[in-house]
């Protein structure tokens, strides 16, 4: 287990210019690549049905572009949003109110996820001490880490008065962009983002309204397939799209199946795919 005291630049671009950056700053996994553009997606602990197709949908339209994924590690959004970017080869941030201890993880039906990010190159961050436990001021504190690291932070679904609508309003303190994701006015877990977007956020229903919000839509790098494939492996590239199963790979390809099985292995050790619960997804 490393746990390791990294500089406030190592770990964003931008978390130095808030207002209260953190005096100490742990890290456990891979640091980020500050290069890449990082998004914050937070939301309720009791989500619906409704905000977490929402979140699907977002990341998934995200995997095309450099970016990173900070959220909370806390029931409900922020676990869908963290599964969703390990799901479609997104590094993931999880910003934690506890120590990274293995002892200290909160929430602890959360704690295979947090190994899971850690198992996928993602990381685990924290100001407190390794051994920490979690305390209400603790959440609060780590709310203005998430908002600090990234450019923007999304709003999927919250109730009125909440967590996550501290977290908007220190976005908004510290100049940062502030998106929220339109919803029923009959639901109570889309009053928090209703009110955010009459208070001018921007409405957020694509990937692409996130990326226009931070103004980078004409500048923002979109991943591209290396130049060095095989002819085999070019090929199962262009055909691939999400959510294949390896037999419909086969079936639309005229190569051997034993060609297929191992070139689709090889597209594996390079990062380009990922294969999970028998299906095969594109890596961007």
């Amino acid at each position: 287990m490393d746990i390791r005291k990294i500089k406030l630049s190592e770990a964003s671009k931008h978390l130095s210019e808030i207002s209260d950056p953190p005096k100490h700053l742990y890290i456990r996994g891979r640091k980020p690549d500050t290069a890449k553009t990082f998004i914050t997606i937070v939301g309720a602990r009791k989500n619906t049905s409704y905000g977490q197709s929402v979140c699907q949908h977002l990341i998934k339209g995200l995997s095309k572009y450099n970016v990173v994924i900070v959220s909370g590690l806390a029931l409900g959004i922020d676990s869908i949003a963290h599964k969703y970017a390990l799901e479609y080869g997104i590094d993931t941030i999880a910003v934690l109110g506890s120590g990274l201890d293995d002892s200290v993880i909160y929430p602890r039906t959360n704690f295979a996820l947090a190994h899971k990010i850690l198992d996928n190159n993602g990381c685990l961050m924290s100001e407190q001490e390794a051994k920490s436990s979690p305390m209400k001021h603790t959440f609060l504190s780590r709310n203005r880490i998430m908002a600090g690291l990234s450019e923007i932070t999304v709003i999927v679904e919250s109730v009125k008065k909440s967590g996550t609508g501290v977290t908007a309003r220190l976005a908004l303190e510290y100049n940062r962009e502030v998106g929220a994701v339109p919803g029923s006015i009959f639901s109570a877990m889309s009053a928090g983002p209703n009110g955010l977007l009459l208070e001018g956020a921007s409405s957020i229903s694509s990937a692409e309204d996130i990326i226009k919000a931070i103004g980078k839509d004409e500048i923002l790098d979109i991943k591209e397939i290396p130049d060095n494939l095989t002819d085999n492996e070019k090929t199962l590239m262009s055909i691939l799209t999400s959510d294949m199963t390896k037999s419909e790979v086969i079936e639309k390809t005229d190569m051997p199946v034993h060609t297929v099985q191992i070139t689709l292995s090889i597209l594996e050790l390079k990062g380009l795919i990922s294969e999970r619960g028998g299906k095969i997804y594109r890596a961007f």
